[in-house]
């Protein structure tokens, strides 16, 4: 595996592979990798002839200092999983390489109502950070495929529309979300849980199966209470949302019609870890 920290010396290893009709598949993350992670890996091994994968943790997309200071860093075991799994090429760059014009400034990024419902509402500026970095690394590796797992259902949305936006030549594929034998959704999170908040947490799970199991049987109202009971009894302190939505548009529904295909989202704190979670139904 090739550890490159300069974004120049990565394009132009790239160029020369893509010179050699390389397909290059991208999977971004910001480290403290776990088995979700190194799916996305696997994928990308599968389709492309060689795979990147980027570590930074981008300080524009945490609307809570707090958070971005806590989020946990795992370096050498994410390049020792990175290596067991055949990544061709690890891109860690600095705030400063992929930020030289600062942090402050950046141009707006119209990604329409998304930015404002669920995740932009309770993150407001995240999704700006998260179109900033994207487009910064897309430029940089220029992929054919960029994966990306579907447990950020609605970041995967933004990013969508941020490729249609600049007609970015990279296919966006979505894997499914990785889970614990426990049903627990894979998170970098997950670390900061103690044990027993660990093993409580999988109520937001329990919640969604909850929420598709009686789909065809209550009304909203009533699956989003059911839902709300199971994870607060749990012991989670604080919940952002749990909306059942339009799977194409992420717009809410209020009412249930059997051809539309739907998708339970949860946003919830316990040991004042955020957690998030989907379920398609």
């Amino acid at each position: 595996m090739i550890v490159l920290k300069d974004s120049k010396a990565l394009k132009k290893r790239l160029a020369t592979m893509r010179s050699q009709s390389q397909s290059i598949g991208f999977v971004p993350t910001m480290g403290a990798l776990h088995q979700g992670h190194l799916a996305l890996v696997q994928q990308s091994k599968r389709q492309c002839s060689v795979t990147v994968c980027s570590i930074f943790v981008n300080p524009t997309q945490f609307n809570d200092p707090r958070d971005f200071e806590k989020y946990p860093v795992t370096i050498e075991n994410d390049i020792l999983l990175l290596e067991q799994n055949n990544t061709d090429i690890l891109f860690i760059p600095s705030v400063a390489e992929m930020y030289p014009e600062g942090l402050k400034d950046g141009i707006h990024y119209d990604i329409g109502y998304l930015e404002n419902i669920l995740e932009g509402y309770y993150r407001p500026g995240h999704f700006q950070g998260v179109c900033r970095v994207l487009h910064k690394f897309l430029d940089i590796v220029e992929p054919d495929v960029m994966f990306m797992g579907s447990k950020d259902y609605q970041q995967c949305m933004v990013v969508k529309r941020l490729i249609e936006l600049f007609a970015i030549p990279t296919r966006l594929q979505i894997v499914d979300t990785l889970r614990e034998p426990d049903g627990l959704a894979m998170s970098s999170r997950n670390l900061r849980l103690n044990a027993r908040d660990r093993q409580s947490a999988t109520a937001i799970y329990h919640a969604l199966n909850f929420i598709k199991e009686n789909i065809h049987y209550k009304e909203i109202v009533g699956l989003r209470q059911g839902a709300a009971k199971m994870i607060s009894e749990a012991g989670f302190e604080k919940i952002d949302y749990i909306e059942i939505c339009d799977a194409q548009t992420l717009q809410p529904v209020t009412n249930i019609e059997g051809q539309t295909k739907l998708v339970a989202l949860v946003a919830a704190f316990i040991g004042g870890v955020r957690l998030i979670d989907n379920m398609m139904i």
